[in-house]
This record gives structure tokens, C-alpha cells and sequence, in this order.
């Protein structure tokens, strides 16, 4: 357990205090809105969207890989919904069966997963046939200009907040098989200029499960 991830998981709330009431809690419960039967939430933090999942859901599994933010996940599990099921996995290396569920959410978790091609084909192999993807996202500006100054900044917000502000996602997304349904470009609330662009949208898993090959690949950034 590092010391850098226990501060990050004592501060994280603080820190997205402002974002969470200013937009970001309601972009999640629009997004969670569209959850329902059997869902699992990869890169749970400390709990943010738990909130947001209404009656449809008839289970609920997350999973958080850093045991500081599991701690935390745990605590407002017992107090809020007990009944959600809570382990500890990186998201490239979930532990459960082909096409286990009918959901799968990921809110701010792509951008810093190790490996995120790996992470989305382990997200495709756990949806059973026709899943949905549920995703809110940082991703790399469309904008050129402002895309340069992510890759310029990227070391920075890695240092301080654990993740990578100029990743492709989308077409990450796309290059695992997924079919994306509905995305919206959206700017994150009460935060850095180079960290705002953000994608939300459903993207389906293949009607036939076919799981992907467990190989490392897929697009990259680019830098300056």
C-alpha cells in the first residue's frame, strides 16, 4: 500500500466535492438512470455513484483494485446498500464468467486503468451478448490545440490525481468490439482546462459473445 495512494483516497471526496455539485452527480445519475439487472461497476473509488442506481438493478457488484479506496467503498457500501457486492480487481483482470452481466459501468476509470484496450476487452468478455456499457470519461480533445496541451500537461495531472487526461477512449472503446449507441461530448464541471473534455454514452457488446484475444494493443495517444 503506497503512501501516495492512501493521501489520494483520503482527499479524493474533497477534492470532487465542488465538481460533484456543480454537474458531476447529476451527469452520473443520468447516466445510471440506464442500469438494470444484473450491473458491475469497475473502478468503484470511494463509492460516488452508489446513490444513483434505483430500483431496476436487481444486483449490484463493484470492484476497486487500490485498498485505500476500498476501505472507503466498503464504509459507504454498509451504510448506504448493504446488500452491494464489493472485491478487490484491477480492471484488467475481472474475476468472473463469460457473460455474467447485463451492465457494466465505468465513471472516471479509463483514464487511469494500466492497461486500458485490455481493461475494455475484459469489460466485452464479462457482458453477456447485447450488454450495455455505461461510460463518463476524460478522453483527448477533438480540439488540436487544446489536445497538444493535454500531452504537454499529462505528467502533471498523472502526478496528482493518477490518471491520463489524453487517452483516445472513445476509439478505444470501438476497437474492442464495442458498438457505440449514443455518446455526448460534455466538459467536466470545476475542473483544469486540460482535464474537461469527457465523453458519456452506452456502447453494446457483440449480440454473439465472442471474447476478444487477451493480447496488448489497440489506439494510443499521440504526443505533440
Amino acid at each position: 500500500m503506497s503512501i501516495r495512494g492512501t493521501v489520494f483516497a483520503i482527499t479524493y471526496d474533497r477534492m470532487m466535492k465542488r465538481a460533484e455539485k456543480t454537474g458531476l452527480a447529476t451527469m452520473r445519475g443520468a447516466l445510471l438512470a440506464n442500469a438494470a439487472g444484473h450491473v458491475l461497476e469497475i473502478g468503484g473509488g470511494t463509492g460516488a455513484n452508489l446513490a444513483h442506481y434505483g430500483s431496476p438493478v436487481e444486483s449490484l457488484t463493484v470492484t476497486e483494485p487500490e485498498v485505500p479506496m476500498l476501505r472507503r467503498l466498503e464504509r459507504r457500501v454498509c451504510d448506504g446498500r448493504p446488500e452491494t457486492v464489493v472485491l478487490r480487481a484491477p480492471a484488467e483482470d475481472l474475476p468472473f464468467e463469460d457473460a455474467t452481466f447485463d451492465v457494466v459501468v465505468s465513471t472516471l476509470v479509463l483514464c487511469g486503468v494500466d492497461d486500458q484496450p485490455r481493461a475494455l476487452r475484459e469489460i466485452r468478455r464479462v457482458l453477456r451478448p447485447g450488454g450495455r456499457f455505461l461510460f463518463l470519461e476524460h478522453v483527448r480533445s477533438t480540439d488540436p490545440q487544446l489536445a497538444r496541451r493535454q500531452d504537454r500537461l499529462n505528467w502533471l495531472n498523472w502526478l496528482v490525481v493518477c490518471c491520463e487526461c489524453n487517452r483516445p477512449t472513445l476509439d478505444t472503446i470501438r476497437y474492442a468490439g464495442f458498438t457505440v449507441a449514443a455518446v455526448d461530448e460534455i466538459s467536466l464541471p470545476n475542473a483544469p482546462f486540460f482535464v474537461r473534455p469527457a465523453i458519456i454514452g452506452t456502447a453494446t457488446a457483440p449480440s454473439v459473445h465472442q471474447v476478444a484475444p487477451r493480447t496488448h494493443g489497440g489506439p494510443v495517444a499521440t504526443g505533440p
